[in-house]
């Protein structure tokens, strides 16, 4: 058996995982249009798509989530034509299911997803296959030119894990994480985004496991940046 099912399974990390998830469950999705228009110059169109963070989980509206404050960036100096296609508790296959219902097509794209499929135990193999599915449908149906994928965050920061727990996801997710750095090396017009540009706890939502409004504001800034060097 393999170290980290072991792990999952063990009397004191089982407890823990309940109790993460149900605390983890309480703050609300960012309320708020998820679509829209706003900006003006070179029309560019823009899907974000993910789990909870994706959907603004940490701050009260889309304004101040990253769909919303990444919209706003690139409206700068574009027509930004934007979607949020997002749940919280996502996987990759919850996204790929959802995206099976979007219509039309798109210039660029955010993807905030991985660390729901670290913390549920889901096989990394598995993941893998399936965000390069994602990845595949981004530019092959919706024609996507640039997708910008997000990684883990180094779960040593949530406070809101007790340890072992701690120590056993962020091995995990740091596992997770390479992988997508991996996909979106070899996949046209992909680019990986690291997650390692603030190590302040203070600027996490008050759960301790999602983002607050900073974070927000920081990740989607350098994603516009990305974006716009494609």
């Amino acid at each position: 058996m393999a170290l980290w099912r072991a792990a999952f399974l063990s009397p004191v990390i089982v407890p823990q995982l309940v109790w993460v998830r149900l605390r983890a469950s309480r703050l609300p999705e960012a309320a708020g249009p998820r679509q829209g228009q706003v900006g003006a110059g070179p029309a560019l169109r823009l899907l974000v798509v993910g789990d909870s963070t994706a959907a603004g989980v940490g701050v009260e509206t889309q304004d101040a989530a990253l769909a919303g404050v990444l919209s706003a960036d690139l409206a700068r100096d574009h027509t930004v034509y934007w979607q949020l296609v997002a749940r919280s508790g996502a996987v990759v296959p919850d996204a790929l299911e959802m995206l099976a219902g979007v219509e039309g097509s798109f210039d660029c794209a955010l993807v905030c997803l991985g660390v729901n499929d670290a913390k549920n135990g889901r096989l990394q193999p598995n993941f893998e296959r399936e965000y390069a599915a994602l990845l595949r449908m981004l530019t092959d149906r919706f024609g996507v030119r640039c997708v910008v994928c997000s990684g883990l965050p180094p779960m040593r920061f949530f406070t809101l894990l007790p340890r072992p727990l701690r120590d056993v996801l962020g091995a995990r997710a740091a596992r997770f994480d390479r992988a997508i750095a991996r996909m979106a090396g070899v996949h046209p017009g992909a680019r990986y985004l690291p997650m390692d540009f603030t190590d302040d706890v203070s600027q996490m939502a008050e759960d301790g496991f999602h983002p607050g409004p900073v974070i927000y504001a920081d990740w989607a800034r350098i994603a516009a940046g990305m974006m716009r060097e494609k």
